[in-house]
């Protein structure tokens, strides 16, 4: 076994996504490679973000090769079920009315009134472009006469959960919902009321992280669908929240290289909401602007510069 060819299988979307089960077998947790796991299974960062890592995978044995495979699994189920836990009372504090308690209450530690079952959370895991409030599609949610798969995707990834169905990429995942959950885990649970400021601590900082990643989001949307739902065991087999499905539809639509100025767009958003100070987060030229101008004219003497020499 190569330690290529064992790098690209732990770095398989499919194989090592945030929904990695734990390993089976028991591994220190006092190594740095746990704490690296931990930040890889929410953003699926690159190898060469971990110091030693590169050394451990290329000069190692085919035992020492595993091993790490185990301490970043290990590291990114423990992230998961952190994230897990502590979101499940913390989202109750962002879908609540402003100034009102959520009615009926629900309960911080069970879930069991949550998903369809409850007015509140039923209306934000009400699957883009189906009606809520027609009293047929409700109680068709709520029986599970109407099952939703992972790949319909709830309104509350919508901003102001509001779906277009003339334009679906307009407002997609750029919900305040799910900017409240990624401050809470990336940047600290203090953060998500407070402006964002160019030094944070909280586990992005810890890891070097200044910009959101596409796996970051769809990992940070799959939590918060998660949080709303009335399952209690967070599972990716889970037919009935069919999370996998939900967290790869999401990685397959920002993957793809036809939706790429949409996803551009998306990023520098977020980068704007979480990372302000990051260059990822500046905007763009703004067109027939004097820096454009300037720009666009030193392109075109380099491209002419660049032209092929014309024998006569």
């Amino acid at each position: 076994m190569t330690a290529e060819g064992t790098t690209s299988g732990i770095l398989s979307k499919r194989g090592s996504s945030a929904l990695q089960m734990a390993p089976r077998k028991k591994v220190s947790s006092s190594d740095p490679l746990v704490s690296h796991g931990r930040h890889f299974g929410r953003t699926v960062f690159a190898l060469y973000s971990y110091p030693g890592l590169l050394e451990r995978l290329t000069n190692g044995s085919e035992e020492e090769i595993l091993h790490v495979g185990e301490l970043i699994g290990k590291g990114a189920a423990g992230a998961r079920g952190d994230d897990t836990k502590t979101l499940k009372s913390a989202v109750l504090d962002w879908i609540a009315p402003k100034g009102e308690a959520i009615q009926p209450p629900l309960h911080r530690n069970s879930k069991i009134d949550r998903g369809f079952n409850h007015e509140l959370t039923g209306s934000l895991l009400c699957p883009a472009g189906l009606d809520w409030n027609n009293s047929q599609t409700k109680e068709h949610l709520r029986s599970g006469e109407l099952l939703v798969c992972g790949d319909q995707w709830p309104v509350f990834l919508y901003a102001h959960h509001i779906y277009d169905a003339e334009d679906p990429w307009c407002g997609l995942l750029r919900s305040r919902l799910l900017v409240c959950a990624y401050k809470h885990i990336f940047t600290s649970p203090s953060s998500v009321d407070r402006e964002p400021k160019a030094t944070r601590s909280g586990n992005a900082r810890l890891h070097g992280m200044n910009s959101a990643t596409i796996a970051s989001i769809a990992y940070v949307a799959t939590q918060v669908r998660f949080a709303l739902t009335s399952s209690s065991v967070f599972s990716r087999t889970d037919t009935t929240t069919d999370s996998e499905t939900f967290y790869h539809s999401l990685l397959d639509l920002l993957e793809d290289p036809d939706e790429s100025k949409e996803v551009d767009e998306l990023l520098m958003w977020w980068n704007r909401q979480v990372f302000p100070a990051s260059s990822a987060a500046k905007r763009n030229i703004t067109a027939n602007s004097a820096l454009s101008k300037i720009r666009q004219k030193r392109l075109a003497l380099k491209q002419t510069l660049n032209l092929p020499m014309v024998s006569t």
